[in-house]
């Protein structure tokens, strides 16, 4: 049973990232998996859900090689910078996850995942990079008066307004994500160069 579940996922992975999710269907899966529409539906309710697993599958990837190519003990600006490049970069090259930056099938997958699993859902994108931002905040790296997670929204900020390259003008990136990053950056940790002076 489960092979047949991992051929299913296969075939979806080749066929979202070669067509795009909006136009792959769970017909264009089975034809190539050479299963009936109805085996499909034993394994995932929707292709909303296939999607989503394998977008996970392929973020928790990218963020295991981003986090096994960066020395830990950098500077904390230096690293979030070079940690949210990577993110950037990563995404970008990866044919499915850079059907993150198409905000209809952005909003349709996020709204998946928070239907089913709360608020925290998305923590999987994120979890080794807060666990980053706590420990420089305890080591007096990092901005103590904000919280964790709301530097994570601010990173996660500056990732999603490339969703909004032609509503801002293309000719603007990546350039003003790099000096949103470097503003963020500064005022996350001079601010505690300063306390600590």
């Amino acid at each position: 049973m489960e092979d047949k579940k991992t051929v299913l996922l296969h075939c979806a992975k080749e066929l979202f990232a070669a067509k795009g999710f909006k136009d792959t269907n769970v017909a264009d899966i089975t034809k190539r998996a050479d299963f009936s529409v109805g085996t499909f539906y034993n394994y995932y309710p929707s292709k909303d859900k296939l999607f989503a697993e394998i977008l996970k599958e392929e973020t928790a990837a990218l963020m295991k090689r981003i986090m096994k190519s960066v020395n830990l003990e950098d500077d904390p600006a230096k690293l979030i910078k070079r940690l949210l490049i990577l993110n950037m970069e990563g995404m970008r090259s990866n044919p499915i996850l850079n059907q993150w930056y198409n905000p209809d099938v952005y909003n349709k997958i996020e709204k998946l995942f928070r239907e089913e699993n709360g608020l925290q859902a998305m923590d999987f994108l994120y979890r080794d990079f807060l666990k980053l931002v706590q420990k420089w905040q305890t080591e007096g790296k990092l901005r103590p008066d904000i919280s964790s997670e709301m530097i994570m929204a601010i990173f996660e900020a500056i990732i999603r307004i490339g969703y909004h390259k032609e509503e801002i003008g293309l000719q603007y990136f990546p350039d003003l994500q790099n000096h949103l990053a470097d503003f963020v950056l500064k005022g996350l940790t001079d601010y505690s160069k300063k306390e600590t002076v």
